[in-house]
């Protein structure tokens, strides 16, 4: 016990330290002069080779590219993990969502510290088909995150479906690393068709994708080992999640890929916390499993149908607790808030004053509240609670209403 503690308090003590020295030598900015400008002029050069691929537009292509890209978007993973812990395949969705929150921290950082342009738009057509596409034209380019996650989440699947089914012949698995390669290479040409990124930042998404899934392939068994039956689990994971809230570079100008972090870094801990809780009664490998006998079809739809509506009624009462606990116990602590879109109360205000804070501040003013800074923005609390709640209420909760409901 007093070993695993020493080890818990050392990472998170050295994850502050970096913050700290961070900070202090100002390495965001030191790193952006350096890659900008490199990264700027590759975007302009890019353009000639955006506009010739984009010759080929056609509606087809549009609407094939568009919809290919909401696959292997943040939302569509949202909603698909949820499913894939209700068909018995605990340790894939578990490892699949870590590993999605931490291409989304790592990608959403490199995109900020560079702060890097996307192709500009004209000469460049962008096609932004969803509300989702709006959005993540609004971050900076590099890294590609589609590109990158797409690497990550399909490489882990392979190699876990690999790994399930112990098949060991050379030909399955070359079909399957051609199909994953095909995967990505459509969707590295489909942000490029779209006009969404340019060439550096799928090279830059790929590079760094193969870089994390290596290095989760090499520690994702350690991590299941430590959620599933470690000690003091949740008050690390806790910690852990809280200063992650502040190790985050500041970008040039304020973009959505921090709430996109803090989303991810919510989900992370209502999952951890969940099954750590829950393991030995719903997340063990000898859970019924859908195409089975003991979970049929039918019985995974019953489990949608009751699983679906009660995540999402846990996000909104979470949402709803968040706006009404945090501004209290901020007031209570003397902490000065505001909120950019949750509480139309505190919006562009400093507890009813009015502040010039930016929402992403530096990492030592945003870690310690002596700071400097006016206010801080109580929407990144809000956005993190509401998350680990619908988290928690997958792995926790709906399995237990399964539980009850015999589904």
């Amino acid at each position: 016990m007093e070993s695993i503690a020493v080890w818990q308090g050392a990472t998170l003590c050295g994850i502050v330290f970096w913050i700290i020295v961070a900070s202090y030598l100002d390495v965001t900015r030191k790193l952006r002069s350096f890659l900008q400008p490199w990264v700027a002029q590759h975007v302009t050069t890019d353009t000639p080779l955006i506009l010739q691929i984009q010759n080929y537009q056609h509606r087809f292509l549009d609407a094939f590219f568009s919809g290919l890209s909401c696959v292997v978007s943040v939302p569509f993973y949202t909603a698909f993990l949820p499913l894939l812990f209700w068909s018995g395949h605990g340790k894939l969705a578990r490892q699949m969502t870590l590993l999605m929150a931490f291409c989304d921290y790592m990608g959403n950082c490199i995109k900020d510290v560079v702060s890097a342009p996307r192709p500009s738009c004209p000469p460049v057509r962008r096609i932004t088909a969803t509300k989702d596409e709006e959005d993540n034209a609004l971050e900076y380019g590099l890294p590609s995150s589609h590109t990158l996650n797409t690497v990550c989440l399909s490489g882990y699947l392979l190699h876990y479906i690999l790994s399930y089914t112990q098949n060991e012949d050379s030909h399955v698995k070359f079909a399957g690393f051609a199909l994953v390669c095909l995967l990505v290479g459509l969707i590295g040409l489909g942000r490029i068709y779209l006009g969404m990124h340019s060439v550096v930042d799928i090279i830059g998404g790929l590079a760094i994708g193969l870089v994390i899934l290596r290095f989760w392939l090499s520690v994702h068994e350690y991590v299941d080992n430590f959620i599933v039956l470690g000690q003091n689990v949740t008050y690390f994971w806790a910690a852990l999640s809280f200063i992650l809230l502040f190790a985050y570079p500041t970008p040039e100008f304020p973009t959505p890929s921090f709430e996109y972090h803090t989303a991810f870094n919510g989900v992370a801990l209502g999952i951890v916390s969940g099954v750590q809780q829950t393991y030995h009664q719903f997340h063990h490998e000898a859970v019924p499993r859908v195409f089975t006998s003991q979970l049929t079809i039918p019985g995974f739809m019953g489990r949608m149908l009751v699983g679906i509506p009660t995540i999402l009624i846990v996000k909104f009462c979470s949402k709803a607790l968040a706006k009404w606990i945090l501004p209290v116990l901020a007031n209570t602590l003397g902490i000065s808030i505001k909120s950019s879109t949750y509480i139309a109360s505190l919006k562009g205000s400093s507890n009813g004053k009015k502040s010039d804070g930016l929402k992403q501040s530096g990492y030592v003013q945003k870690l310690f509240f002596f700071s400097s800074q006016d206010s801080f923005d109580v929407d990144t609390g809000i956005r993190f609670l509401q998350y680990a709640g619908l988290a928690w209420s997958v792995v926790d909760l709906v399995p237990s209403l399964f539980a009850h409901l015999s589904l």
